[in-house]
Order: structure tokens, then C-alpha cells, then sequence
């Protein structure tokens, strides 16, 4: 029997409709087939019909009601997320939207709650939960090697200057709204099931010329909680790794390109008593623990990282 092969309209060409979903999509034509898109740019819609070969319209909401397909990409400006993932579920459409959801609790409840009644995915865009090296991450955690964990830090900073449509607050730009949910979605699922007491920080500095923040820090912490902190600043000249997880029996550190971490089998070291008394000799209390290190380096890829994890993303999706 032949595979399924799912319809797509796109709503929104721009870098992330047409440079990631579009990109990938071309690529995978046994799983996915574009046939419909939409862009308020006469330009981006007379490429979209000669490159990808499809029906073209002006609003979201044409190609909606003009329907024939089977998936709603919507890579809208941010602001219209909520708003065209609810009209699509109401058409009966799956939707892969494009982060952030929402910036309020009640339109991404109105979003999930349109997704149930329609019985369609609703699949946010969280491609960087497909990094290879944060599975890795997870697995090693998983394995109890590092012990329990005791903090993390995440830092998804570099410095760049802007002066587009995203430093503004009116179309819910800024570091938090435009890098925040890939930094975010790893914090939440390295903290563990509990609800986290949350610590934030924002600001606009002069290198960007909307009133959106250009740096940001966020730290959840609950009692038997690792704490975790994610810093996404645009004032980072020199980047160090990306992630950094202590726990009570070693720690780990990388990113994308490779990770390390060292750990001590606690089995295998003395036991110590709390010593009573003054410390005759001046001295910290020393020992050398047996350590075992080990390094990861990701598979080479033919492809590019966004195509890579667009692959592994949409195959999710297809699945």
C-alpha cells in the first residue's frame, strides 16, 4: 500500500515559512507535499509558485477557506499564532505553528481546546528538542552517572544588533519571544515534573532599536529541584558552552558541536564521617576520587543543522 502523502498549505514565506518549513518539506516528498501557501509580499508569492509549485493567496485566511490540504504551517508574524492556529483547527486542519504559541496562558488554552474539539495535531515548532547532543544530555542524565542533579545552566547568548520587526514588544519580539522557546522547552524538561518557582530578568540596551529585551535571564528552582538558569543576552562577544549540569556525582559540557562530562562511581569511594572538632593540621580536607571521563561528538550529517532538525521534527509529525 502506498504511504500517505500529506497536503501543506504555509502561511507566512519569510525566513522561518519558506527558509526552514518550506526548505525541509521540498526534501521530503514520500512524507509531505506543498500545495498552497500564502504571503501579503507579491514577491514572496510569485517565487512560492514558480520554486515550490503551488497555489498562492495573499492572507491566511484565503488560503484557509480555499482549504484542499491536510496541514497548516503557520509561520505568521508572532502576534497572529493563536489567532490563525484556532480558524485552521476550526477548518479541520493539523497545525504546525511556529514559536512563541502565545504570550498568555488563555489564548494557548483556547488553542489546545480548539485542537480536542477538531481531533487535529497541534504541534508546536520545537525543533531544538532534536538536537542530537541535548538527547545525548538526556540520556546521560537518565544513566545516573552524574548523580543527582544540583544545577544547570543554559546560555543560548551571542551578540548581534537589531533593528527589525522582532525588537518590538507590539509584535511580541525580543530575546525571550524569539530565542526563548528552544532554551526554555530543554530548561523545563531538564527541571523534572515539579512547577517551578520562577526568577526573570529583561532588558533593552542600545543595541536594539525596538523597546523588546535584548537580554534576558530566567532561573526556576522548587525544593528537590535541580536549579536551572537559561541567560540569552545579545552582549555576549565571546560564547562559552552552551550548557553546563552539575550534579553529585560529576558534571557535564558542551553543545551542539560535542560534550564532555566526568563522574565518579560512589560506590567505589571511602566513606567519610563528619570530623569533630578543630582542624589540627590548617588543611582543606582532601582526596582523589576515581574519575572516568568521556567525550560525545555528533554523527556528520549531510545535512545542515536547521535541515536536520526540520528532518527529525516533520518525520515526528509524519509518525
Amino acid at each position: 500500500m502506498a504511504r500517505k502523502v500529506f497536503r501543506v498549505g504555509i502561511a507566512g514565506l519569510g525566513r522561518s515559512g519558506y527558509d526552514i518549513h518550506a526548505r525541509w518539506l521540498i526534501e521530503a516528498p514520500r512524507q509531505y507535499k506543498i500545495v498552497a501557501a500564502s504571503d501579503h509580499l507579491p514577491g514572496h508569492r510569485a517565487e512560492a509558485a514558480k520554486v515550490l509549485g503551488c497555489r498562492t493567496y495573499k492572507t491566511y485566511r484565503e488560503l484557509i477557506a480555499e482549504g484542499r490540504f491536510d496541514i497548516f504551517v503557520n509561520a505568521l508574524p508572532s502576534l497572529l499564532h493563536p489567532k490563525a492556529t484556532v480558524e485552521a483547527l476550526r477548518a479541520g486542519l493539523h497545525v504546525v505553528c511556529e514559536k512563541p504559541l502565545a504570550t498568555k496562558v488563555a489564548d494557548m488554552d483556547r488553542m489546545i481546546a480548539a485542537a480536542k474539539k477538531a481531533r487535529r495535531l497541534l504541534a508546536p515548532f520545537q525543533n531544538s528538542r532534536f538536537y542530537p547532543f541535548f538527547r545525548k544530555i538526556r540520556d546521560i542524565i537518565a544513566s545516573g552517572v552524574l548523580g543527582r542533579i544540583v544545577h544547570v545552566r543554559i546560555d543560548w547568548s551571542s551578540f548581534s544588533r537589531r533593528w527589525d520587526w522582532q525588537t518590538r514588544q507590539d509584535n511580541w519580539g525580543g530575546n525571550l519571544n524569539n530565542t526563548g522557546p528552544h532554551p526554555l522547552d530543554h530548561a523545563v524538561m531538564l527541571f523534572g515534573p515539579k512547577k517551578p518557582n520562577v526568577f526573570c530578568r529583561m532588558a533593552s540596551e542600545s543595541g536594539s532599536l525596538g523597546d523588546a529585551d535584548d537580554f534576558c535571564t530566567v532561573t526556576l528552582w522548587a525544593r528537590h529541584s535541580p536549579v536551572v538558569e537559561v541567560l540569552i543576552s545579545s552582549y555576549a562577544a565571546y560564547q562559552g558552552d552552551k550548557y553546563s549540569i552539575s550534579g553529585t556525582c560529576g558534571s557535564l559540557t558542551g553543545g551542539p558541536a560535542g560534550l564532555k562530562w566526568k563522574y565518579f562511581n560512589p560506590g567505589k569511594v571511602a566513606r567519610r564521617k563528619l570530623r569533630a572538632g578543630w582542624v589540627a593540621d590548617r588543611a582543606y580536607c582532601k582526596e582523589d576520587l576515581p574519575w572516568i571521563e568521556k567525550t560525545w561528538k555528533p554523527r556528520a550529517s549531510k545535512l545542515g543543522e536547521f535541515q536536520r532538525r526540520s528532518k527529525a521534527f516533520y518525520d515526528n509529525v509524519y509518525d
